[in-house]
């Protein structure tokens, strides 16, 4: 397939950038994260999004989404990313919604699907449970009762689970931790007795959740998928979370590279801008590149999601890791390159690094999906 947009999506991404620019300025991430907002980003805003159809991009028309593709989504996400502009798009649309339309019934999609498309509801995956991503590394159980689970654990780092109002939980039905066997995926209601959430912020101003779950009980009615085969499902969701957090990566390495090379331009010393500097030149090429090939693998891996390609999953984290290496490589740069007013809040420039930092080690840092293409390649 030929790594460009069609004109339909080009049209998207210049509604997009236009909206982002006027809406969402980094002025606004700014905002939230100096009055410590108490939902992490603009309602206001998330529903003016609904309006324009993005968070129904994925999904049925049935659902009242506009059965567009994971490309299109990505292209929002990108253009999202540029000003680092805080949304649940990855949390609800990517991640919560995409495993109620992968594994839900006709009765989860149309009740969860049609109010996230209308931006009436806030969905967060609540998977990771240590400090790091391990997908399979679940001890949460949820034990079979007469009328549905019971379920005792505690999940991590979960994207917007302080605001949202269902939980897309990963529990353990069999088997033991670690092992690919025995997952089970759960709806929960965030607000069903024995549910705990304490809120974290972020070194990039986002938000994510520490949930508890001391006997939660939910009914049969909750399952996503099949009992203890959930792996399939939650493999899927993380490959096109993969994918589209990479394509709001690159938004952000758009940004920070092109005002670098801004400042560059502009910047003098001894009379001279720094720009000319041959060594200054060698680390801007290296940038250049780097943001090159990593617009040619997001654009490959969500179209290879979208088409059902037999490679997604390697594709998905090839594009993870090298969005994860060129983000901290330009982040890093961007901020060595501004001197020392670079490590200044003054300068909006840390905050992509920031970004970056966190973006990096979500679902998966550049060395867990390294490893992960090697296995699914068979090494």
């Amino acid at each position: 397939m030929a790594l460009v947009l069609t004109e339909e999506q080009e049209l998207l991404r210049e509604t997009a950038r236009e909206f982002i620019q006027e809406k969402a300025p980094i002025a606004q991430l700014r905002r939230l994260r100096d009055e410590k907002d108490a939902t992490g980003f603009s309602r206001e805003l998330w529903g003016e999004m609904a309006g324009l159809g993005w968070a129904g991009i994925p999904f049925d028309e049935e659902y009242g989404g506009a059965e567009l593709g994971l490309q299109e989504l990505g292209i929002v996400l990108e253009e999202c990313g540029r000003t680092l502009v805080a949304t649940p798009l990855v949390s609800t649309v990517l991640l919560g919604g995409s495993a109620l339309a992968l594994g839900g019934n006709e009765a989860q999609r149309k009740d969860v699907l049609t109010a996230v498309s209308a931006g009436e509801r806030i969905l967060a995956l609540a998977a990771q449970e240590g400090p790091r991503h391990a997908p399979y590394q679940v001890a949460t159980r949820a034990e079979a009762t007469r009328d549905g689970f019971r379920i005792h654990g505690r999940k991590t780092f979960v994207l917007d689970g302080h605001v949202a109002d269902q939980l897309v939980l990963v529990t353990r039905t069999s088997a033991d931790p670690g092992q690919r066997e025995g997952l089970t995926l759960l709806l929960v209601d965030a607000a069903a007795r024995g549910v705990k959430r304490t809120r974290t912020i972020m070194i990039d101003g986002r938000n994510a959740a520490t949930i508890e779950l001391d006997g939660v009980e939910v009914d049969g009615g909750a399952l996503l998928g099949e009992a203890d085969r959930g792996a399939e499902l939650l493999d899927a969701v993380l490959d096109r979370g993969a994918a589209g957090l990479a394509a709001e990566m690159l938004g952000g390495i758009e940004t920070a590279f092109s005002r670098t090379l801004d400042f560059l331009k502009d910047r003098e010393q001894f009379g001279t801008k720094i720009g000319s500097f041959q060594a200054l030149k060698h680390r801007a090429a290296r940038m250049f590149v780097a943001r090159e090939l990593s617009r040619s693998v997001v654009i490959d891996a969500l179209q290879a999601i979208d088409a059902g390609d037999a490679r997604a999953s390697e594709k998905a984290s090839l594009a993870k890791a090298q969005l994860g290496e060129a983000a901290f490589l330009i982040g890093n740069e961007g901020v060595q390159m501004h001197g020392g007013i670079g490590v200044t809040d003054e300068e909006d420039i840390g905050l992509f690094m920031k970004r970056a930092r966190v973006a990096g080690q979500t679902l998966g840092d550049a060395g867990f999906h390294r490893d992960r293409f090697a296995a699914l390649r068979g090494y």
